[in-house]
């Protein structure tokens, strides 16, 4: 049985492993000239199931109108004529309610908790080095104001078995030393021992290359045009180097499945939003963070990854744009000098913009679709690394006709 993965991000690979571990001819058709060289290329790095609320929240609504007036916000929403935007807006405003919001966060932490122990289990059997920092994640506040107003989204997260140490400032400086010089802009958080971080990219092109041992086919350069559907199956992929046919097809395309999907009658409801990330090398220097740190107050999040601090944050519902300038990362790189002021060069910081797939209720939408030999693996957010090795194994254990180790419930196109 042959299966052609249509995407060659971090959630295509993993697709693409899984599924010829368990025997299958496997396909993956990549634009780019190398896998995870989009949303993959360098993400936040943060392993975080302790992030997992859903962004559509009963105050969302307020937070994106205010974001039209603010100058540099965390969250920037934008209007779009784009009817997809619409359709997906509308759904998304339906999920802003208390009870969607716990449902679709526990959701989220499912499949980000299992992705978690699922990658470290993965990257263990493979011998797969991707710079892993295992050292947990540090949840900021700079006020206690701030910290009390919040809290309750870590409590549910806590109730479902999340390890988390509420900590105050000292505490805080006790996890993370070089917290001390600034200890009075904070106020206190929580401490996940168990979370932790990696570089996506790495891990992408190592399993690749495993990949590759086990028999998989990657087609680079290659453009997707078109999907052929005969009597309710897809019949071939039309690229510009030819059709490919297959038993099955998997929809990988992150924020562009909506896009392909519309040609075979699918309305996913996934929107682009934009995050920025800026890499800075700490050569020489010995105050960057050794814990994954995320500064709730801004939303932005810090990943020691071997000889260079991640820094990501910002959210921007900008559409298919991920043009981005050296400016749209000021209010980032303020947090990050207030915070850790000698952590690296911030001179020779690299800059990167990816468009992140967000499902408008929150959790990635996953498995069968409409189109019989169609399946899906997509509308991961901005939680792809965490979650991607246990979505991944679920949609190949039901391509291979086996119940899935995680829990379904609301992970699927019709909940």
């Amino acid at each position: 049985m042959a299966t052609i993965i249509l995407g060659g991000g971090l959630i295509g690979v993993t697709t693409a492993y899984y599924l010829a571990k368990s025997g299958r001819d496997v396909t993956v058709i990549e634009r780019n000239s190398g896998v995870g060289e989009e949303t993959s290329f360098q993400n936040g790095a943060l392993l975080a199931p302790g992030h997992s609320q859903a962004w559509a929240t009963p105050g969302a609504t307020w937070t994106l109108i205010k974001s039209l007036f603010q100058k540099d916000p965390a969250l920037k929403f934008r209007l779009s004529s784009n009817p997809q935007f619409w359709r997906w807006g509308m759904k998304f405003l339906g999920f802003c309610t208390a009870e969607h919001y716990r449902t679709n966060s526990l959701r989220v932490f499912r499949c980000m908790n299992a992705g978690m122990m699922e990658l470290r289990e993965l990257a263990q059997s493979t011998g797969i080095d991707y710079d892993a920092n295992d050292n947990g994640i540090l949840y900021l506040f700079r006020s206690d104001e701030s910290l009390k107003a919040r809290q309750d989204d870590w409590t549910i997260l806590q109730d479902q078995g999340l390890r988390l140490e509420k900590a105050d400032v000292s505490k805080c400086v006790e996890i993370e030393p070089t917290l001390e010089p600034v200890a009075h802009q904070i106020g206190g958080g929580f401490y996940s021992p168990d979370e932790g971080a990696g570089d996506a990219y790495v891990f992408t092109c190592a399993l690749a290359k495993h990949c590759e041992d086990l028999g998989v086919t990657f087609k680079y350069e290659t453009h997707i045009e078109r999907l052929h559907k005969e009597r309710g199956s897809i019949s071939g992929v039309e690229t510009n180097k030819g059709t490919f046919s297959a038993d099955d097809y998997v929809l990988a395309l992150g924020p562009y499945s909506p896009i392909l999907g519309r040609q075979v009658g699918l309305d996913l409801p996934i929107w682009p939003v934009k995050g920025f990330t800026a890499s800075i090398p700490v050569n020489g220097h010995n105050q960057a963070p050794r814990v994954g740190i995320i500064e709730e107050d801004n939303l932005v999040a810090f990943a020691h990854l071997g000889n260079r601090l991640r820094i990501g944050g910002k959210a921007d519902f900008a559409g298919y744009d991920n043009a981005y300038t050296k400016d749209d990362f000021y209010g980032v790189l303020k947090v990050a000098k207030d915070l850790f002021p000698l952590a690296g060069n911030y001179e020779r910081a690299r800059y990167w913009a990816c468009l992140r797939p967000a499902s408008a209720a929150g959790p990635p939408i996953l498995g069968p679709s409409p189109v019989d030999n169609l399946y899906l693996n997509c509308g991961h957010g901005a939680a792809g690394w965490t979650m991607g090795c246990a979505t991944s194994r679920a949609v190949a254990d039901i391509i291979c006709e086996r119940q899935p180790e995680i829990d379904m419930e609301g992970l699927t196109l019709n909940g």
